[in-house]
Formats: C-alpha cells, sequence, structure tokens
C-alpha cells in the first residue's frame, strides 16, 4: 500500500485544506495516511515550520502548501501497481 505523510500544523488553514482533500481521495484511491503535527521543539520542526502542509508519497517529496489532486491521483496509481 503507498504510504502518504502529511507534515502539519495545529491552526493552518491550508493543512486543513490539503487533509480535507486526501481523505476525499482516498475513499476512491486508498492508501495509507500518517498525518505528523509538527509544533515548536520537535524533530522536524526547523525542517518544515515555513512550509507546511508538506506531503510525501513513500518518502519522497511530492507537493507542499497545495496538492495537485490529478497529479496525486496518477502518483498513487502507478506506485499502487509496482
Amino acid at each position: 500500500m503507498v504510504s502518504v505523510d502529511l507534515y502539519s500544523k495545529t491552526g493552518c488553514h491550508l493543512c486543513d485544506i490539503m487533509k480535507t482533500k486526501l481523505y476525499q481521495i482516498r475513499k476512491k484511491h486508498p492508501f495509507d495516511l500518517h498525518e505528523i503535527v509538527i509544533q515548536e521543539g520537535d524533530e522536524y520542526f526547523e525542517q518544515f515550520k515555513d512550509r507546511i502542509p508538506v506531503l510525501f508519497i513513500n518518502k519522497e517529496f511530492a507537493f507542499q502548501y497545495r496538492i495537485q489532486e490529478d497529479r496525486f491521483i496518477e502518483i498513487i496509481k502507478r506506485l499502487s501497481i509496482t
């Protein structure tokens, strides 16, 4: 199964939008979704604090700020076959 990691912060409007979009897509195109909520002092905070939401697919960077739904589905489908 394809693994999707979403790095987000509490109170982040763009994060909420991306998360909602991912839940909608996952209804038709299954994948494992892991949300990593960062906060000051966390391992990934300095790396992602000004870039969130950040999305990784199978540990590879895929999207930042916004998700391109068609491209995301294309990637998920391709990785599901392999």
